[in-house]
């Protein structure tokens, strides 16, 4: 019962927020629905430069805002959506790319992922492979001392 009412609360929320998304990007005016879809394509891979984990078209920001009104001025002049994400990356640098290219920068970010897995391996490795302790062998003269030493240390039978 309570999943339920949960679950229709959480439809009534998104059914309600969604459209609110959804209003904004459409206050954009543009010629062509190409170029709007353009624009969504372009404001959802361009980082917010305040909030970091969003897009400009997710942010409610003040320069998300701003940043949303260049693109749209941008594609309605007739720039390509390569030279937007350059204007973009000359003016916020490439922290403002959601997936930034591979260079001597971006090193670093792209390569951790599967060095951290060759780390994981090699101590799977290191800390799984079982260690052989054997014994040391004793000359005979020592066997016989030993011997000698657990019959001594023996309880006596009763028979």
């Amino acid at each position: 019962m309570f999943k339920a009412a949960l679950a229709s609360m959480l439809f009534c929320l998104a059914s309600a927020v969604l459209p609110l998304a959804q209003a904004d990007i459409k206050s954009y005016e543009f010629a062509e629905p190409e170029m709007a879809q353009r624009f969504v394509d372009l404001t959802t891979v361009l980082r917010c430069p305040k909030c970091q984990n969003q897009n400009l078209a997710d942010s409610d920001s003040i320069i998300a805002k701003d940043l949303r009104a260049q693109v749209q001025k941008l594609i309605n002049t007739g720039q390509t959506d390569r030279q937007i994400t350059e204007f973009m990356v000359q003016r916020y640098g490439e922290f403002i790319l959601y997936d930034p290219p591979f260079n001597k920068a971006t090193m670093v970010l792209w390569l951790m992922p599967f060095g951290m897995v060759l780390i994981g391996l090699w101590a799977l490795w290191f800390f799984g492979r079982k260690t052989h302790n054997q014994g040391a062998m004793l000359t005979p003269s020592e066997q016989q001392q030993l011997d000698q030493l657990l019959a001594d240390n023996q309880p006596p039978s009763r028979d």
